[in-house]
């Protein structure tokens, strides 16, 4: 379980395919810290540590995480959003992460509004990826608030501290990003499409 506040950023360092898996190596402050078998959300996305050494780790994404994120686009030198499951007595300053996500959404524009960042994101559309205004949603595993709500679109306002501390600073028009929509409002469209079977 994770919060979607951002700790740090990896580097991806190596990439390695093995089978549909690729396993991918990462540089990061805390890696030291790491232990195998631990959880980390890298741009939202789960994944287990299967080997440190140093400050670097390696964890390994299997075909159907590559089919539904942007990890299979990553590449030497990359930097993703990097967040350890969070601990049960803390304070959670995000929203309910799980750091499964759910589809990959399109950079539609970003406009920079002199003093934060309005991004505009489109994707496929579904009864189960909905969003509403004023809720929440993670991007790149990042916990923000929903501005404007469409059917298959949407859009956030960034503050300056998240730019700078995120990879959002490296997102242009065209980029994929990595979507979680809300779990409370997952449960509630599943609820409805099945009452309405």
């Amino acid at each position: 379980m994770f919060t979607g506040i951002i700790e740090s950023m990896a580097e991806v360092c190596a990439i390695h395919k093995e089978g549909t898996n690729i396993r991918f190596t990462f540089e990061c402050s805390f890696a030291s810290e790491l232990k195998v078998d631990q959880s980390l959300a890298h741009n939202g996305v789960c994944l287990t540590v299967v080997k440190v050494a140093g400050n670097k780790y390696d964890v390994v994404a299997i075909d159907e995480t590559l089919i539904r994120t942007n990890l299979g686009k990553l590449i030497i030198g990359d930097k993703v959003n990097l967040e350890r499951c969070m601990i049960m007595n803390g304070r959670l300053d995000g929203h309910i992460v799980q750091g499964h996500v759910d589809t990959t959404a399109k950079v539609e524009k970003i406009i920079n509004e002199d003093g934060s960042w309005r991004i505009y994101f489109s994707y496929a559309p579904s009864p189960m990826h909905l969003t509403v205004e004023k809720g929440s949603v993670c991007i790149n595993g990042v916990s923000l608030t929903v501005v404007d709500s469409e059917k298959s679109s949407f859009s956030v306002a960034i503050i300056p501290y998240t730019w700078e501390n995120t990879n959002f600073h490296t997102l242009k028009p065209g980029d994929d990003v990595n979507i979680e929509f809300d779990i409370i409002g997952k449960y509630v469209g599943r609820y409805i499409s099945i009452t309405n079977e």
